[in-house]
């Protein structure tokens, strides 16, 4: 077997994990994650994930998670095509921001076909477009001390709102995008509109949906339980999901 971050990741975690409910905050695991990260970085930071023909991309792109936030503000944006969202720029930057749709959607844009893998173990290759997140963070001015950017969304879990978590050598990588359209077409409801994250080198799980707020942090203590994530203060998902 060809030695990649892939087949380490599902090798080391195949006895271990046979779906998203059986995850543990085992100290095997947290080896793993760490050893993940090593050698992800190792092999390259700025390394690009597989991207793919347009031929090549699923006639099914599936719908996973939560299909749809349905609270009352979230409908009233979807009611309107979201002309009155706002995505929200804030935390440890010198100028925050509030940034409409129409405002993303003309900065300048990247499009990749990549393939999607959850942690349930299917995957789907589809099209994303949007503006990559550094254009963002820069436009903010984001400071020199931040060292995460914490991703917070509409849709509710337990007490509080979805979120999730990367640091600033993921959230500046050129494939890292706030994605509105999905194979062509604006994203809907299902697959997270009108904005989510797409870091191509992490699992499913690290690419939020229904995006309403970005945030620069210098730590994660304090946001949540501490570890990053919805999943990951839940069910003791990893933070760092590298594929």
């Amino acid at each position: 077997m060809i030695l990649t971050r892939r087949n380490l990741l599902i090798g080391g975690a195949a006895g271990l994990l046979t779906g998203c409910d059986q995850f543990t905050d085992s100290p095997v695991l947290a080896s793993a994650e760490d050893a993940h990260r090593f050698l992800q970085r190792s092999i390259g930071r700025g390394s690009l994930a597989t991207e793919f023909r347009p031929e090549q991309r699923s006639p099914i792109f599936r719908v996973n998670g939560t299909h749809n936030p349905n609270t009352p503000e979230y409908n009233i944006w979807a009611g309107t095509r979201f002309v009155d969202w706002r995505l929200k720029v804030g935390g440890m930057v010198a100028r925050p921001m509030q940034l409409t749709l129409d405002q993303l959607q003309h900065m300048p844009q990247r499009a990749q076909i990549t393939r999607h893998d959850c942690v349930e173990g299917w995957s789907a290759i589809g099209k994303w477009q949007g503006p990559q997140l550094s254009t963002i963070l820069n436009a903010a001015g984001i400071s020199s001390r931040a060292r995460y950017i914490v991703f917070h969304c509409a849709d509710r879990y337990g007490d509080g709102g979805y979120y999730e978590s990367i640091d600033l050598i993921d959230a500046f990588h050129p494939q890292t995008i706030l994605a509105w359209a999905l194979n062509d077409h604006l994203l809907d409801v299902g697959h997270g509109a009108p904005l989510r994250l797409r870091v191509e080198r992490q699992l499913g799980y690290k690419q939020a949906k229904y995006l309403v707020g970005i945030e620069a942090v210098a730590s994660l203590t304090g946001i949540g339980k501490g570890k990053g994530g919805t999943w990951e203060d839940m069910s003791g998902y990893q933070w760092y999901a590298g594929i």
